[in-house]
């Protein structure tokens, strides 16, 4: 049963959306082990959200069967402390299973992929999104909006689909996210800002409260700390903060974007929170250069020796 309802679970989204990695071991099937530390570290420095199944959880990379072991650990360890949202996605029945079981897991909601099909109708989202709402029986949805070329009237048929309470807005895009917003404004649906810290203040500044944060395996409190001081109006504060951190992200965005997960999980490995390799076609493992650059970052933050 989901923990976190109505007013709770909305005023959650404001916040940190954390979106944990899966951890494998050396045979490359899951070991829910690892993820216990990377989930109290994140709820001990005031993550409010944590998200099993997202894009830095390899969603992508794991079978059908993997994905539903992935949203059951992740409740386990989460234990109803935090919010637990789900991602949801692929064809439309994988998803409505996975939704079925990460409701009756515990999730507290679901977060549903845009479908990378290369054959996608607006409608055909709305219809996708409206049987995942059936199979998740009234659990809330939040929308995962890579793109916006769907245009904004079928988004906003998407957000006035009853059961959708935020948007997880992915696209480096915020005019066109303001005019989102504004269309849809009656709703009073949680905007969270789908591209982590770097982007936090341009998504903050047109009302997107919550953003997304794969650091927060690493290092939970750089994300509050930003957070913090956007909610406190202190530009200088959160744009010092993310300078500090904007060569972890710059390391992620190597490669094509192929070293994104590579990097969270290099990283636990340095600090003695292993959780495995990433999977093709995620670049692993990092390079010398890169795996030399990743050490004295961390180094400089005290997280490793």
């Amino acid at each position: 049963m989901s923990f976190f309802h109505g007013a709770a679970l909305r005023q959650a989204l404001n916040g940190i959306s954390g979106i944990l990695v899966t951890p494998f071991d050396a045979n490359d099937a899951i070991a829910p082990a690892p993820l216990q530390a990377v989930v109290d570290r994140a709820i001990a420095a005031g993550v409010q959200v944590l998200v099993a199944n997202g894009n830095t959880s390899e969603f992508y990379g794991l079978q059908a069967h993997e994905a539903e072991h992935a949203v059951r650990i992740s409740a386990d360890c989460v234990r109803g402390r935090v919010p637990l949202l789900a991602g949801i996605g692929r064809s439309v029945h994988e998803a409505c299973a996975l939704a079925r079981v990460s409701r009756a897991a515990g999730a507290d909601a679901l977060m549903v992929h845009q479908p990378p099909d290369p054959f996608v109708s607006p409608r055909g989202v709305l219809a996708y999104v409206q049987r995942i709402a059936e199979a998740g029986e009234g659990l809330p949805l939040v929308l995962y909006l890579r793109n916006e070329n769907i245009g904004l009237d079928a988004i906003e048929a998407l957000c006035r689909v009853p059961e959708v309470i935020g948007v997880k807005w992915a696209s480096p895009t915020p005019l066109v996210l303001a005019q989102a917003m504004r269309r849809t404004a009656d709703r009073q649906l949680a905007w969270v800002g789908g591209l982590a810290e770097v982007w936090a203040p341009p998504f903050y500044a047109v009302g997107a409260r919550g953003f997304t944060s794969g650091l927060i395996n690493v290092m939970p409190e750089r994300s509050v700390a930003i957070h913090q001081a956007l909610e406190d109006a202190n530009h200088a504060l959160a744009m010092r903060l993310i300078d500090e951190m904007l060569p972890f992200e710059e390391l992620r965005a190597q490669e094509n974007n192929g070293t994104n997960v590579t990097v969270v999980k290099t990283a636990l490995q340095m600090m003695g929170n292993d959780c495995g390799a990433t999977r093709a076609p995620s670049a692993w493992p990092l390079t010398d250069a890169q795996q030399q650059a990743l050490h004295a970052l961390l180094q400089g933050w005290q997280l490793t020796r």
